[in-house]
């Protein structure tokens, strides 16, 4: 008998309610658990309190922005064990490399397409399996 695995936890930080509680379901659905906060700090408190796998980060929150954020999740984490995928409407190149100089390890764009998202989500994690579960564009 195999061992049970534990799910992988993703922290999702997004202060879009409807965009974060349908990917909830969709993520959770393709066997991962997920945490969804609204703000910045409570993120960031969860992330402090629970050892988290993967952090789904938006840029424009109301209290703090996704780049302090994933700032401050390096000096939480161990530098680079914990990803960090920034999904955010911000969408010039100049965004995505300032994602990446505050610690992002992918960065996509909304509208986005679920594929692309589970994909993602499943090479940061190391699942394979999820990749294209619960996929549909968004």
């Amino acid at each position: 008998m195999e061992p049970t695995r534990r799910k992988k936890l993703i922290l999702m930080i997004d202060d879009e309610e409807e965009l974060s509680r349908t990917m909830k379901m969709r993520l959770e659905g393709a066997g991962y658990q997920v945490q969804a906060e609204l703000t910045g700090k409570n993120g960031l408190n969860f992330a402090a309190e629970q050892r988290v796998d993967l952090v789904i980060l938006d840029v424009n929150l109301p209290d703090i922005n996704g780049y302090q954020v994933a700032r401050e999740l390096r000096k939480l984490y161990h530098p680079w064990t914990l990803p960090i995928l920034m999904l955010t409407v911000k969408d010039k190149p100049v965004d995505q490399l300032r994602g990446f100089a505050h610690g992002a390890d992918a960065y996509l764009t909304k509208p986005f397409d679920s594929t692309e998202l589970f994909q993602t989500v499943a090479l940061l994690t190391g699942e394979t399996a999820s990749a294209s579960a619960g996929a549909s564009d968004t």
